[in-house]
């Protein structure tokens, strides 16, 4: 079976291979690793989310409650303080990572001053062929609507968005050459 297969891929669960490190050896034991019910090797029961996969045998554990700490009764107890504590220190790491946001909070964004609207499909395209067809360069058509080359040319590469190119930008576009890409 491919690695992390959920055990749906069929033959059963009496695979010869490892399904998380695809090791193939005879002595797979259930696992549940990252909420999936996976057969693995000795290597990978480490990984067990259940904390007990040396002593597990693959069925149930017999009883409903009680038994070892990391029976049946308590699963869901440590891996959801896991879950928190790990959520948490990436939370911290994050905040740290990302600096300072006091300047945010007191000036404010600009993150509506001019917002980047809907755009029809292939808008690139027809951006750029306007551009052909009235016989000017990137350069040119920057220079009169007095707007960066990078942003001109994201638009014509279909690019707008992920390169945050302003509203105003494609708005000048529609104008100049009596186009529409803005899907309204």
């Amino acid at each position: 079976m491919p690695k992390y297969s959920t055990g749906g891929g069929g033959g059963g669960d009496d695979g010869d291979a490892c399904e998380l490190c695809g090791r193939e050896t005879a002595d797979l034991r259930k696992a549940t690793v990252a909420g999936a019910k996976l057969l693995v090797c000795s290597n990978c029961r480490p990984h067990d989310d259940a904390g007990n996969a040396p002593s597990d045998r693959g069925g149930p554990s017999g009883g409903s409650r009680g038994g070892s700490p990391g029976g049946a009764g308590s699963e869901s107890q440590p891996t959801e303080s896991r879950n928190k504590e790990l959520a948490r220190k990436q939370a911290k790491m994050y905040d740290s990572a990302t600096g300072d946001s006091k300047r945010w909070e007191e000036e404010g964004t600009s993150y509506e001053s001019d917002r980047l609207p809907y755009l029809v499909s292939g808008y690139g395209d027809v951006v750029t062929e306007a551009r052909q067809d009235a016989g000017l360069t990137v350069e040119e058509v920057a220079a009169e609507l007095e707007v960066d080359e990078d942003d001109l040319l994201a638009v014509e590469d279909g690019r707008a968005a992920t390169a945050n190119v302003g509203g105003s930008v494609v708005r000048a576009l529609e104008e100049r050459f009596g186009i529409d890409v803005v899907d309204e």
